[in-house]
């Protein structure tokens, strides 16, 4: 009988670890580019919108609820639905925007530009 000697196979290189990690750190990378880093604007959007929020603005709620911002404290809003029904609600729970007042910085400068200037002669 004739035993061939069983020889060992030779390894595909030194980078096997890495080769096998190179997937998981492509499919992290892709889920950062396509879920997470949009989430994360849309959330720095959403806290601005918050942020920005003042009386006479007209809003939507979380609840789908429309009206226009009454009264504004650094947690709530009072938010008038009808002639005198009015609510308060949560900052947070202010999903969007419908209308925009002018800040009065804005309003301040139109008044400016209105008066007519003296000339100095």
């Amino acid at each position: 009988m004739i035993i061939s000697p069983a020889f060992a196979q030779s390894g595909g290189g030194g980078m096997g670890g890495l080769e096998s990690l190179l997937p998981l750190v492509l499919i992290f990378v892709v889920f950062y580019f396509l879920l997470i880093r949009p989430q994360q604007k849309k959330q720095k959007q959403h806290r601005q919108m918050l942020e920005a929020l003042r009386r006479g603005d007209k809003v939507v709620t979380a609840g789908g609820i429309i009206g226009t911002i009454t009264k504004a404290s650094e947690t709530e809003l009072t938010v008038e639905i009808t002639d005198g029904v009015k609510v308060k609600v949560m900052r947070g729970l202010i999903s969007d925007v419908l209308a925009k007042t002018e800040s009065r910085d804005k309003e301040d400068d139109k008044d400016k530009d209105k008066q007519p200037k003296k000339d100095n002669e």
